[in-house]
């Protein structure tokens, strides 16, 4: 039966190759030609679907772009260049975009007086190669090579009578290529500095005076959200902002943050501990206050082996007895090395 059926089906298919251009909806389609949308909102036909989801979906999609093309028909058509075209309407539909249409770049200087006086760069039809005559073989335009085969063209330059012998013409000729280098650079940023309004002055290019730095743009931001009643108490800060360093001192009525109170004993004992911590490690003499003399002591530090070895020298005398030695008891593993010898 199976082979049977596949039969028919291949019949009735070169019986009727092309299908009708008119196509029967229960529901009529929402057709965009703006955008050359259209939306289907018609039911499935579920068990179809699932006996032969690829022809059913082929055959759906085949009808609904034929009623787009026929739709596209009834608009004004011209014909250019034996090339048939229609112009389509304004969209109805705004489809979503990933990412901001990109803004058009402004026109160099070049680009608005070739405008002005309709001059045209009839760049269509060049290739990339052309012929040259003098090395008889295809070199590029530009780009890659291109310095390659301009070297084994300008291999020898001609002498002029007036040209100083010991001057060297290749050495000259990089010069000048550097000087049109940094000519046409110089251009280059004048028109970058242009679109962007940035005054320029008559000779050279603006300073980092007209382009600000970073820490300046965050001080100024800093300073205009602090300049309320409320020292910017109610101003929402924007995304990733931080407050500049050392702006705290300048603006009145801005202070740091203050520390949470320690949530529970343990906390406070630790707070507690580092501070005492860190007072005992600095090297500061601790005074004592007398309240009732209102004088004050200084705690003697006790004195270190070296100052008791310092005094104990000075107190000996030269009827001083020497200290005695360690007797021929003498531990090798502690103690290297003998007794210097002068």
């Amino acid at each position: 039966m199976d082979l049977v059926k596949s039969i028919l089906e291949n019949e009735q298919g070169k019986a009727d190759p092309c299908k009708s251009t008119s196509v029967h909806k229960d529901v009529e389609l929402d057709i965009d030609l703006g955008t050359l949308l259209a939306s289907d909102y018609n039911t499935l036909d579920m068990k179809t679907l699932k006996l032969k989801p690829d022809s059913y979906l082929k055959d759906l999609t085949r009808d609904n772009v034929q009623l787009l093309i026929n739709k596209i028909w009834e608009l004004p058509i011209e014909r250019t260049n034996d090339v048939i075209m229609a112009t389509l309407p304004k969209p109805e539909y705004v489809l979503p975009r990933s990412r901001v249409i990109p803004k058009s770049k402004p026109l160099t200087k070049w680009q608005q007086f070739a405008k002005q006086k309709g001059i045209q760069v009839k760049n269509k039809g060049k290739t990339k190669l052309k012929w040259d005559e003098e090395l008889k073989k295809w070199i590029p335009r530009y780009g890659y090579r291109r310095a390659n085969a301009l070297k084994q063209k300008k291999w020898l330059i001609e002498a002029k009578n007036n040209d100083d012998p010991t001057d060297d013409p290749f050495s000259k000729a990089k010069i000048a290529k550097k000087e049109r280098q940094s000519k046409n650079e110089f251009q280059r940023l004048r028109n970058i500095a242009k679109s962007r309004n940035i005054k320029l002055p008559r000779v050279g290019l603006p300073t980092k005076d007209h382009f600000q730095n970073s820490k300046q743009l965050s001080e100024a931001l800093t300073i205009a959200r602090t300049s309320t009643a409320s020292v910017g108490k109610f101003q929402a800060k924007l995304p990733k902002e931080k407050d500049a360093k050392g702006i705290a001192k300048e603006v009145p009525g801005m202070k740091r943050k203050r520390k949470a109170p320690p949530l529970n004993i343990v906390e406070e004992k630790n707070q507690n501990k580092n501070l005492v911590d860190s007072l005992l490690t600095k090297k500061t003499k601790v005074l004592h206050e007398n309240y009732l003399t209102g004088t004050t002591a200084v705690r003697k530090q006790p004195a270190t082996n070296k100052n008791k070895k310092k005094k104990d020298l000075l107190k000996r005398g030269k009827d001083a007895k020497k200290p005695k030695a360690g007797k021929g008891q003498r531990d090798l593993h502690k103690k290297v090395g003998g007794r210097k010898r002068r």
